[in-house]
């Protein structure tokens, strides 16, 4: 094995091969630039890319208002999300609050190792550090997915969590953890909640930000 083999995916910056992605890209570019000010910006795939269909209405309601940005695509893995990073997204910005969603396709579509997302989330808060001196990060556990809570990508998320919340500071970066919202008391997501056990349903949107909207009150409003 040569050292470039030892590098893991998750680290290096990559597109998505989709033809809509970098057409996204670039929209999401003339967005930010079109706008007078960033103060909040939420990044991810396609949970919070999610915010524009699923969760436009909530989103409307609850950020609208805050000069929010939603920098979430779909399929996205951490290596995307630093591709999209190094490439302007949240260039010549200085949000107050960054909320960071990510991991879930890792460890689904390709099964990474919980080592692996989580080393590359934390390659993301590391450029969101050199990019965004001042904007604190509320990093939010990786959402629940399938049934069970003994399935195999149900673990594995709880994997990842259970190493990125010791990326937290309290001071730049705040780790939050909502999932038991998602859960009945015997830790199981049903149908109602998430069709598909991956992707929350539209009526769910409201209850995620409900759950984060006193971490968002706060840190925007502190210094």
């Amino acid at each position: 094995m040569n050292k470039e083999d030892k590098v893991p995916l998750s680290v290096q910056p990559a597109p998505q091969d989709t033809l809509w992605w970098l057409p996204r890209h670039e929209v999401k570019l003339a967005q930010k630039n079109a706008m007078e000010r960033v103060d909040l910006v939420f990044l991810g795939d396609s949970i919070t890319q999610a915010w524009e269909q699923e969760g436009a209405d909530v989103w409307q309601a609850f950020y609208q208002s805050r000069q929010a940005l939603n920098l979430g695509f779909n399929g996205d893995k951490t290596e995307n999300v630093l591709w999209r990073l190094a490439n302007g997204e949240v260039d010549n910005i200085q949000p107050k609050l960054l909320v960071l969603l990510i991991g879930t396709n890792n460890t689904g579509h390709r099964m990474d190792k919980a080592e692996d997302t989580a080393l590359g989330i934390k390659q993301i808060l590391s450029v969101l550090a050199e990019k965004l001196p001042k904007t604190k990060v509320l990093l939010l556990a990786i959402f629940p997915r399938s049934a069970k809570p003994r399935q195999k990508l149900r673990t594995l998320n709880n994997e990842v969590n259970q190493l990125i919340r010791t990326y937290a500071d309290d001071k730049k970066v705040f780790f939050l953890d909502i999932n038991s919202l998602f859960l009945d008391e015997k830790g199981q997501l049903t149908s109602d909640v998430m069709n598909d056990f991956l992707h929350p349903n539209a009526s769910q949107y409201q209850f995620f930000a409900d759950a984060i909207e006193p971490y968002i009150i706060e840190l925007m409003a502190s210094d």
